[in-house]
């Protein structure tokens, strides 16, 4: 009988080459339009509460 435990699975041809590189790009430069929106939307909302404080009726 084989001993399996230690066995390495096969490469998979789809992970590997100039393929997966373009979508590693592709997926960092999706994450940072991602985390700039994020950032974006949170100050302007924080911006939004200022604005709508500093204008309220006292």
């Amino acid at each position: 009988m084989a001993d399996d435990t230690n066995r390495q699975p096969a490469p998979n041809p789809a992970e590997s080459g100039p393929r997966s590189e373009k979508w590693a790009e592709k997926q960092v430069a999706l994450r940072v339009l991602v985390y700039v929106f994020v950032t974006h939307a949170i100050a302007g909302f924080i911006w939004l509460l200022f604005y709508l404080g500093d204008h309220a009726n006292k």
